[in-house]
């Protein structure tokens, strides 16, 4: 079974549509300032959420609330996660 890579369920043949009307409707001049500010938007909502997540952090050591509370699962998760990819390769490799 061959799966395609799809971003927010778009299509190839959708994303290519979608960048042609954003050529048409804001020309090939505007699109590189356009990208440039997306960007500078993007990073900056990942410092913000960076910022908010240490003064969670911070304020809740401070408290004396354990923030390695999911530690443990997570590492119970990728022991699973190898545990099966390791019985799946074997079967992949059967077949």
């Amino acid at each position: 079974m061959i799966q395609q890579a799809t971003f927010l369920f778009i299509s190839g043949a959708e994303i290519v549509f979608i960048l042609f009307i954003v050529v048409m409707v804001f020309g090939a001049d505007k699109i590189p300032e356009i990208a440039r500010g997306l960007g500078k938007g993007m990073r900056t909502l990942k410092n913000a959420t960076n910022d908010i997540k240490y003064e969670i952090s911070k304020t809740a050591e401070q408290h004396g609330i354990d923030t390695e509370v999911t530690k443990g699962i997570k590492e119970e998760i990728k022991t699973v996660k190898d545990n099966l990819e390791d019985f799946t390769g074997s079967v992949r490799r059967k077949l």
